[in-house]
């Protein structure tokens, strides 16, 4: 059916997308040039400038403009720096998100309920075709029964097989045209036509000899077999027609012969008049050849048409039926328990898949979680980093400042730069990874149990199709 192991379908379809899209980096944060920042703020010019001023006083407690740049630089690279984090995080949250494990285990739920009722009803479907079926077996066999019983029949019907039955009638368009063939070169003579002309006549002949025999084989003479006494008269009444028929064509046709060669204007009356008159007055030997031979082709036609089925008129046709109504039940149960074994083996497949999906999600899980906590100290570590740089610069700053100066310098000058820590926004309500190795194994046992109920009632239904008729046998 188009809807079955829908829940499944759908947990499939979501296994089949990619959750995988981001790359691994260690590079994001990159090494701030001290170099580059004291040249362009000319720290060393800078602090010789300010030292011979003697500036800032040896009282000043707050860092002097050139000290701020420095420190507003470093602050300016850990925002952009926590920025990129930040950005970083929202991607490591979304490919968390779309991992949906809460989705995927909802899913898995869902069809562990209704794959194995979908199986069910497929199979009940099944079984309520094959019961009907097998009632139409059924009645054939009464059927069969019913006309054994009644026409005291304890045999079986001979039935002929197609090839038999080609060969029967390919007989039957031999005898056809070689007796076509041979009257018509026996009736060339006397034709006005010549060869074609007697071929032509041999022909209506031929036919008219060949088709009353088989009609009155199969239509008539059958029936002496039944046991009513009339239809047993029929067939008797069969016989002599045939008989009479046979004699009588093949006579004419002698007769037609004979008086065809003598030029004869108008042969067919003649032939009437012979047939009444002397209808054994042949004269000529070809002539009696050529009614023994057409005799000989009609009694073939009519054997031929006798046996061209059970010589029991309706027999072959009733157990034909029965025949066909069993061969069809018998490849449709064979139909049904391979289309069975065709959607367990699918299931087992898209199973066996979400299994697999599962623990992929899972190591993904950990790839993400891992790649987010490597980015957290990459950036601990460019904070560190960023504190040393302003340190540097301050101290080319300091040192310059305090070579020019003539006057004692500051005392925060002895005192290292402190650089203030961003810490990356705190994540909630995240998979713990144990947790979520539990409820991976869960699943996908739960998803394993169900395929080996799948396997169960597959082996139960394809035994239930197969005992139908131990199990039904009213039906």
């Amino acid at each position: 059916m188009a809807t079955r192991f829908e829940a499944l379908n759908r947990l499939w379809g979501s296994v089949r997308e990619s959750n995988h899209d981001f790359r691994a980096s260690t590079d994001i944060f990159p090494v701030f040039d001290t170099q580059k920042v004291s040249e362009s703020l000319d720290l060393a010019g800078s602090g010789q400038t300010n030292g011979a001023q003697n500036r800032p006083a040896k009282s000043a407690r707050a860092l002097d403009e050139i000290e701020q740049r420095i420190v507003s630089k470093v602050e300016e690279e850990k925002k952009t720096s926590y920025q990129v984090l930040e950005d970083q995080f929202h991607t490591f949250a979304d490919r968390l998100r779309n991992l949906d494990f809460e989705g995927q285990f909802g899913l898995i739920r869902q069809a562990n309920i209704t794959s194995l009722s979908d199986f069910k009803a497929e199979v009940t479907m099944g079984e309520d075709e094959l019961h009907g079926l097998r009632r139409d077996l059924k009645t054939a066999e009464d059927e069969l029964t019913h006309f054994k019983e009644i026409h005291g029949l304890k045999r079986a019907a001979k039935e002929t097989a197609s090839s038999y039955m080609f060969l029967k009638v390919s007989f039957l368009i031999f005898i056809l045209l070689f007796e076509t063939i041979v009257n018509g070169v026996f009736l060339a003579k006397g034709s006005q036509q010549g060869l074609v002309g007697g071929v032509v006549e041999a022909f209506a002949f031929a036919f008219l000899n060949v088709g009353v025999a088989v009609l009155l084989a199969i239509l008539m003479v059958r029936n002496i077999v039944k046991r009513s006494w009339l239809s047993k008269l029929a067939g008797i009444v069969g016989v002599c027609v045939y008989v009479v028929g046979a004699v009588a064509i093949n006579l004419a046709l002698a007769h037609y012969r004979e008086l065809s060669e003598a030029a004869f204007s108008d042969v067919g009356r003649e032939v009437i008049i012979r047939l009444k008159a002397q209808p054994f007055g042949l004269e000529d030997v070809k002539s009696w050849t050529l009614f023994g031979v057409g005799l000989l082709f009609s009694v073939g036609a009519f054997v031929d048409g006798y046996y061209m089925t059970d010589p029991y008129p309706g027999f072959s046709s009733t157990q034909k039926r029965v025949r066909l109504a069993r061969q069809h039940y018998i490849e449709r149960k064979q139909e049904l328990i391979d289309g069975l074994k065709d959607v367990r083996d699918e299931y087992n497949e898209k199973v066996d898949l979400i299994i697999r999906d599962l623990s992929q999600r899972r190591a993904e899980h950990q790839a993400i979680i891992a790649h987010r906590a490597r980015n957290t100290d990459l950036f601990r570590e460019h904070q560190n980093q960023l504190e040393r740089s302003a340190n540097t610069l301050l101290t080319i700053y300091r040192d310059a400042n305090r070579a020019a100066r003539t006057e004692p310098e500051p005392k925060y000058f002895s005192m290292p730069y402190k650089m203030d820590r961003l810490k990356p926004t705190e994540v909630v309500a995240e998979w713990n990874d144990k947790d979520l190795a539990e409820r991976i194994a869960q699943a996908q046992e739960e998803l394993t149990r169900q395929m080996e109920k799948i396997g169960e009632e597959f082996s139960t239904a394809a035994n239930r199709y197969r005992q139908l008729d131990s199990l039904f046998p009213e039906t």
